[in-house]
């Protein structure tokens, strides 16, 4: 059982390189839905919504090469907390029924992300000699 452990322990970081990857890739979709209606039209554009758009695609390209992953997390846990509350919650109390599931489930793997930083795999780890 022990080997099992250890076989798991040493994917490890390569398993946090592509959870970042994907996340990355999800929350980037969300940016260029509301700026250039791929895959699919975004929702009605307002001021607010620009700058979300554009933190969305900054922050899923930076998040998806791993470059400043720790900061980058921050910010985008945050920034889903606050879309969080200021969006969905007030229309009910629980995420399933006012579509903040998604924004909740962001919020905590970019909190995870912060702590855990970018894997194996991310310019962080190549560049700046970080994990």
């Amino acid at each position: 059982m022990t080997s099992l452990y250890a076989s798991l322990e040493n994917g490890r970081p390569y398993v946090l390189s592509i959870l970042r990857i994907i996340v990355a890739l999800l929350f980037l979709e969300h940016g260029l839905q509301k700026y250039f209606g791929f895959p699919s039209a975004g929702p009605p554009m307002t001021s607010l919504l620009y700058v979300q758009g554009a933190i969305e695609i900054v922050g899923g390209i930076l998040l998806l090469v791993g470059a400043y992953t720790r900061v980058v997390a921050f910010i985008l846990a945050g920034d889903m907390a606050a879309a969080y509350f200021m969006a969905h919650f007030p229309l009910s109390f629980f995420p399933a029924l006012n579509g903040g599931d998604a924004a909740v489930l962001f919020c905590f793997v970019f909190f995870y992300l912060f702590f855990a930083g970018g894997g194996s795999w991310s310019v962080d780890r190549a560049a700046l000699k970080l994990s």
